[in-house]
């Protein structure tokens, strides 16, 4: 089940605000608590809320005597007080966004938003944000929908890392397949995740060389002698401080047989 909510209070209600300032207001307002703890008070003008607290570090409430809520972040307080209470709920939210395909586990619909998320039982799977899902019918064996994403080669893997393993699919088709360029070192380089893919020097700590695996598909070498990958943004070696294969491309705009042998 999702936990997250969103609380909503309605009623007449005081609303005090503490900070640098001290300000209240009294008026039938409607307050709302988002799941991370952002409290917006609003009333019929405008678009602006009367009052509100963004992310705040606690919120509490107290229904012993009538209903207070009270936020507090770092010096700030805002206080709401309902002298008289229309409504009091909460109300189960979720991410928003596309729907891209069906979840397995209890055909709820999944949506991509900051990964990929089911909207009824909460299940969550981490998407890189440049990766599309495929929407062709073609699902993995385990019901979920494939993503494609570019890592030397366009990979087409289950959204579910746990099912299939994008690092060990690109780990297949390039681990070692190429020569640390440090000076002196004769290691291979190794497919690693720190952070992100990493084509890194097998030979570490003794070698710190290492590369982001780029967002993009290799289509042939550098000058220096690393992979160059065709991105969205052009060609660019493995190696992004690298300058010769943009060197390279310069000298040949001034050769016509350069041109043409391309």
């Amino acid at each position: 089940m999702i936990d997250d909510a969103i609380r909503v209070l309605a009623g007449d209600c005081t609303v005090i605000t503490e900070g640098t300032e001290r300000e209240e207001y009294r008026g039938r307002m409607t307050t709302v608590v988002k799941p991370d703890n952002t409290v917006l008070v609003h009333d019929s003008d405008g678009y602006q809320p009367v009052a509100w607290l963004t992310r705040a570090d606690s919120v509490s409430s107290d229904r012993s005597d009538g209903f207070t809520l009270v936020a507090k972040k770092d010096a700030q307080t805002l206080r709401i007080a309902a002298h008289e209470q229309d409504g009091f709920a909460h109300y189960p939210v979720s991410a928003a966004g596309p729907r891209i395909g069906t979840c397995p586990d209890c055909s709820g619909a999944l949506v991509r938003s900051r990964g990929v998320h089911c909207i009824d039982c909460g299940a969550r799977y981490g998407v890189p944000s440049d990766a599309t899902i495929r929407n062709d019918g073609h699902n993995c064996d385990c019901g979920l929908p494939r993503m494609r994403v570019e890592r030397g080669l366009a990979f087409n893997v289950c959204l579910d890392r746990d099912c299939e393993s994008l690092d060990e699919a690109v780990s297949e088709a390039f681990d070692r397949e190429w020569n640390c360029p440090e000076p002196g070192c004769d290691g291979d380089l190794r497919i690693l995740r720190r952070g992100g893919l990493i084509a890194g020097c097998e030979h570490y700590p003794d070698c710190d060389t290492g590369f982001a695996m780029p967002t993009g598909v290799v289509d042939g070498e550098c000058a220096c002698g690393l992979p160059t990958f065709e991105t969205q943004s052009g060609t660019r070696c493995l190696d992004a401080t690298c300058d010769r294969v943009q060197a390279r491309a310069l000298e040949g705009e001034g050769d016509p047989e350069a041109v043409s042998d391309d």
